[in-house]
């Protein structure tokens, strides 16, 4: 049996959280140091299987994933903002949701500086001098400054995939090389 797509509902979960963090973050002054805290706990998921399945899995309580979620964020020195953030998010059950906030808030505050964030797809991590000539080029297409959000996919094989907003440029080799094998199909 498929499981239901719930991305549209994560995603509209997880825009009202980082909403609402964000406007306790800006009356604190507190925007830049927030997004860097959740930015810290992301790596803390991305590395920790453990962490992951506790903040992804339904067979924890929520308050098993409270408690977990505080006494990490304290052993971590995360901002009391942040802290009381995961202990709302984990006691309405909404942990699921968590990365998708996390996202959603990094996008509204690239906003409210006037950024815009571009989702780049690479094949390995970019250099200082790659990172900045690919922010100078995207900066030059949409006329202002822009926040890259890297993700690193070695099945890309090479190039990038950018996302900006609804635009999308692919020129992985993945893509070219499906694409010339369907044009090699059509001639055969």
């Amino acid at each position: 049996m498929p499981v239901a797509d719930t991305s549209p509902l994560i995603s509209g979960v997880a825009e009202r959280y980082a909403s609402s963090l964000f406007e306790v973050a800006l009356e604190a002054g507190k925007v830049d140091a927030i997004g860097a805290a959740l930015d810290g706990f992301q790596a803390l998921i991305d590395e920790s299987a453990d962490l992951k399945r506790l903040v992804l899995s339904p067979v924890f309580t929520a308050e098993d994933q409270t408690n977990a979620l505080v006494a990490l964020a304290q052993k971590a020195g995360l901002d009391a903002l942040v802290t009381n953030f995961l202990k709302v998010v984990a006691g309405n059950r909404r942990l699921f949701a968590l990365p998708g906030m996390i996202k959603a808030y990094r996008q509204i505050a690239a906003a409210h500086r006037g950024e815009v964030t571009a989702d780049v797809t690479s094949a390995h991590a970019l250099t200082a001098e790659q990172d900045s000539e690919l922010k100078a080029a995207l900066k030059g297409v949409t006329g202002k400054d822009v926040t890259l959000a890297v993700t690193v996919d070695p099945s890309i094989l090479g190039g990038l995939i950018v996302k900006v907003g609804s635009r999308q440029i692919d020129t992985s080799l993945r893509t070219k090389l499906s694409t010339l094998k369907l044009a090699l199909k059509e001639v055969g």
